[in-house]
Order: structure tokens, then C-alpha cells, then sequence
């Protein structure tokens, strides 16, 4: 399994992290994600997905405001669009919070790659993410929304 960083979901081709930030683009801050699926199931990556976000803020990521921050699913077929349509109608069902959720689920558009200093942030700067997560509130909220699930 691989991941990139980058941006997709908006109108402005090779976009750079200074346009994508300054709510210019349309675009959102996202993940691309390359699995094996003879290793892990594309409903269970959407299942982990729910348990590392908040749903229930609109263009929020705990400090991160604004619509490139939005949470969103952005499945790259008509097959991945229907699993993650499910599984949000199953977790709207089955929710431990009370809030609704407005992660939006839509067919991808094209993924650019963020710039070198984004890939791998949490590794190369340790200290800067780990202030963030603490400093955000990002684990605590994601405990009090997830309980037990929060991160799994």
C-alpha cells in the first residue's frame, strides 16, 4: 500500500498547495491511496477512513477550516462510489453521535500530487504533527465521536 498526498476535486489544473489553501481552486486536500485488493478490502479502507475524520463539520478538519479541508470520499469508479454511499448510509443508521454527517462522496477528478514537502509530513516533522494533533484537539475529538473505533 502507497500513499501520496495531494488535491483533487476542483477546477484549477496543477495546483499548488499556496492556491489550493487560499479557497481559490475548489479543490480539497486529500490522500491517494494504492491497494492491494487481495490484502485489504476497498469497504474496509472506507470503514478506517470514517474512524480518522470528523463527519459532521462542514469545510472543517479540527483546525483546518475552510472547503480544501472538507472531508470526502473521493472513489474512483462507480464501484467505490456505491461501497461508500453504503457505508455512509450504514453509519447514518448505526452512529455513536448525535450530529448529522456531511462528508460529501462523489467520483474523483483528476489527483494532483502535493509538493515533496507534504508527502510524509507526520514523518518528517514529528514534532510539528504532534502538536497539531494535541493542540486541535484532533485525537480527543475523534475519541468522543468514535470511542473505541477512533484511529481503527
Amino acid at each position: 500500500m502507497s500513499t501520496t498526498s495531494g488535491y483533487t476535486g476542483g477546477r484549477t489544473a496543477n495546483p499548488t498547495y499556496e492556491q489550493v489553501s487560499s479557497k481559490s481552486t475548489g479543490h480539497a486536500e486529500v490522500v491517494e491511496v494504492i491497494y492491494d485488493p487481495s490484502k485489504v478490502s476497498y469497504t474496509r479502507l472506507v470503514e478506517y477512513f470514517w474512524h480518522t475524520i470528523d463527519p459532521t463539520v462542514k469545510d472543517q478538519q479540527f483546525c483546518d477550516k475552510g472547503s480544501p479541508y472538507r472531508s470526502a470520499i473521493f472513489a474512483v469508479d462507480a464501484e467505490q462510489l456505491q461501497i461508500a454511499q453504503a457505508s455512509k448510509a450504514a453509519l447514518e443508521k448505526t452512529k455513536p453521535f448525535k450530529e448529522p454527517i456531511v462528508t460529501e462522496i462523489v467520483i474523483a477528478g483528476t489527483f494532483y500530487p502535493a509538493e515533496d514537502y507534504h508527502q510524509d509530513y507526520y514523518k518528517n516533522n514529528p514534532l510539528r504533527y504532534k502538536y497539531y494533533r494535541n493542540g486541535c484537539g484532533r485525537d480527543a475529538r475523534l475519541q468522543s465521536l468514535w470511542g473505541p473505533l477512533a484511529g481503527k
